[in-house]
């Protein structure tokens, strides 16, 4: 049996470094990762931005020449009256000519633009400052996953170190009811009191349930958002420490939102330029080649073409002709064509004012999120100044809460107090404590939205 045990041993020796690699924990770099490639409203986003870039390569096409073949194939059946004269035909009888059989057409096309006016130049720019306003805002989305995860990172080291709050309140109400046993046996203290440090023990205990449950919560959004084992996200055991937010070095005008207008604003410009070239002539090279052919026909005429001479007794003849086939091939031209709109019912200046539009709207956009904007800076960097101010407060509170329950610990021991107040001393260190924890997770929020502000989030200042 012995021997069984100690190959049980060995063999779990060798796969601790299996199962430990197996169950390495992840690092928030890793989380954030993952939660970029998950994202949602990031894949949307850059997904839609790909349309830009087919806008793009369609414009930069424009100037390609084209190509297009076509052709037909029908049966051919035309009519036409030919002119009367005294020589071919009797003025009271007219004279038809009738050509019909199967005919085939083929034409090979090919057009290419030269000048557009300017139009193309400008709308590729305009498209440009599109395509960066876009990467722009990617920018910002990115900032809401980082600040999104890192809430929730947080929140769980919250949890995690209120669980070592609690834990050591465990230990300490254990300690006092070994105390309080002793008492009671001692009738220093009454049944009342004892059943005072039970109570308090059964509320410790429903506290230590309910985070249980807010962990299990959190684990799952953190899972959903990462995509990574909740196994594994159990292993992480974060600790909160304030961030220490540097001399912010950009301003609002730094901000994905302003960039992003700012793009948006000189695309419009473009756009502008771009309408405004509807009265330049257009100019296209084009060349064409034709193939016509006309087979299994017949041409005639209704009268004769050539007239009657009565004293040879010779009757006159028609056109009755039926030649194999007939074609013309090649039939090539080739050229260069401008296309002049003089004037287009308005179409073209409406469009350009329609630009101007858009344009006065995205300024007066650019104006309200630079006001929203500045009032978010300086509300943030209040925000921040005072989550500061409240860690050296809640730190002094924790500091005295910690010495009345020494103080309380030792009047208890001997007597001296009752156990309410040994509960309220020990209940006092627990929320101090537990206060102290919520102001750094606070401090860390406003630290981050501070950042923010500017756009200079940084995570290494977090993790």
């Amino acid at each position: 049996m012995m021997k069984h045990r100690l190959s049980l041993y060995r063999i779990s020796l060798c796969l601790l470094p299996i199962l430990s690699w197996g169950q390495s924990v992840p690092d928030f770099k890793e989380l954030l990762d993952s939660a970029m490639a998950r994202d949602a409203d990031l894949l949307i986003q850059q997904t839609e931005n790909k349309i830009t870039d087919l806008n793009q390569h369609k414009l930069k096409d424009v100037f390609l020449p084209t190509l297009e073949i076509s052709g037909q194939a029908g049966y051919l059946n035309a009519s036409t009256g030919l002119p009367s004269s005294n020589i071919l035909t009797p003025r009271d009888r007219h004279n038809h000519l009738n050509i019909s059989g199967f005919s085939g057409v083929t034409k090979a096309e090919t057009k290419m633009l030269l000048y557009s006016g300017g139009k193309i130049k400008y709308l590729n720019k305009a498209l440009e400052e599109k395509k960066k306003s876009e990467d722009i805002l990617l920018e910002k989305t990115r900032e809401d996953i980082i600040s999104l995860l890192s809430r929730a990172y947080d929140q769980l080291a919250l949890l995690h170190q209120s669980r070592i709050v609690l834990d050591e309140s465990t230990k300490r109400l254990r300690a006092n009811k070994k105390t309080a046993d002793k008492a009671l046996g001692y009738g220093l203290i009454t049944p009342y009191d004892h059943k005072k440090i039970e109570l308090a023990q059964a509320t410790l205990n429903a506290k230590v349930a309910e985070y249980e449950g807010k962990k299990e919560l959190l684990l799952t959004q953190l899972e959903v958002l990462t995509g990574v084992d909740k196994d594994r996200l159990r292993l992480i055991t974060p600790v909160l420490t304030p961030v220490a937010v540097m001399e912010l070095e950009k301003t609002i005008d730094d901000r994905a939102e302003i960039q992003a207008l700012e793009h948006g604003i000189n695309a419009a410009d473009y756009k502008i330029q771009a309408e405004k070239t509807w009265w330049i002539p257009k100019v296209q090279l084009m060349s064409s080649l034709y193939y016509i052919g006309l087979y299994g026909n017949r041409i005639k005429t209704s009268e004769n073409i050539i007239p009657a001479i009565p004293p040879l007794n010779y009757p006159g003849r028609k056109l009755d002709l039926r030649p194999h086939n007939l074609n013309i091939f090649p039939l090539f031209t080739a050229g260069v064509g401008f296309k002049w709109e003089i004037f287009d019912g308005n179409e073209g200046k409406h469009a350009e004012e329609l630009a101007r539009v858009n344009k006065e709207m995205l300024q007066a956009r650019k104006y309200d999120a630079t006001r929203k904007l500045t009032l978010n800076l300086a509300n943030n960097q209040s925000n921040y100044d005072i989550a500061n101010a409240q860690i050296a407060l809640k730190q002094k509170q924790k500091e005295i809460a910690h010495k009345a329950l020494i103080q309380a610990e030792k009047e208890f021991r001997y007597g001296m107090i009752k156990s309410t107040q040994l509960i309220e001393a020990e209940n006092d260190l627990e929320m101090a404590e537990l206060d102290y924890q919520n102001a750094i997770f606070n401090q860390r929020r406003a630290a981050v939205e501070l950042m923010k502000s500017t756009r200079e989030l940084d995570v290494t200042k977090l993790y």
